[in-house]
């Protein structure tokens, strides 16, 4: 059975954010690849939520109903990640971390981290480090450990600045031993360049034409 990997997606969120990394997860890293993984998605309530480019998603839980199984939680970044919605998901991401599950974040998601203290302890990046410390606020203790990068992979911990969907989707993607380094790194090339080679492909006939 695949193992399930919870979006957290709040009004008004980053729908380009999660672009690469849902169907790397839900399909596989490359056309042909086990997929280990399935992406749902998670919201304060199971009711509509509408992206900043006007997507309508149905979350498949609302934060009172998630399964206790799940493998791992995303936060899609947007614009309401310091509002008091967002506290609601603040349990969420102790559970997670406590359990050594996947939390990853990107732009003010990673924010939202700072915030709560969970980027105290661990390597981590943002949208610039006076743009954590100014979000943050006084919670946020773990200026030592920032790096000045588009994506930082600590343990279990995975954090992006907006600009970086790409790594964002690679470091999730090894955090979660999801394929090979090789077909994660090539993925990554292919995607980031827009050049393609099918000569490690296995697809059917019927997929190429």
């Amino acid at each position: 059975m695949k193992k399930e990997i919870l979006f957290v997606l709040l009004k008004d969120f980053a729908d380009w954010e999660g672009a690469y990394i849902a169907p790397n997860l839900n399909l596989g890293v490359e056309p042909g690849s086990e997929s280990k993984y399935i992406v749902k998605t998670v919201s304060v309530r199971k009711e509509p939520v509408v992206s900043i480019g006007g997507f309508k998603v149905l979350p498949d839980y609302g934060i009172h109903d998630i399964p206790a199984d799940y493998a791992g939680i995303v936060l899609i970044g947007g614009m309401s990640w310091f509002t008091p919605e967002a506290e609601t998901i603040v349990p969420l991401v102790k559970e997670a971390i406590e359990k050594k599950r996947l939390v990853a974040g990107i732009c003010n998601a990673s924010v939202f981290l700072g915030r709560h203290g969970f980027l105290n302890h661990v390597n981590h990046t943002s949208n610039g480090l006076d743009y954590l410390k100014q979000f943050a606020g006084v919670n946020y203790t773990g200026e030592n450990l920032y790096m000045d990068e588009l994506a930082v992979r600590a343990g279990n911990i995975v954090t992006a600045n907006g600009f970086a969907t790409l790594e964002f989707c690679r470091e999730i993607l090894y955090a979660l031993e999801a394929d090979s380094s090789q077909k994660i790194e090539r993925s990554y090339r292919m995607n980031k360049t827009g050049a393609v080679s099918y000569t490690h492909l296995t697809l059917p006939t019927s997929d190429l034409v």
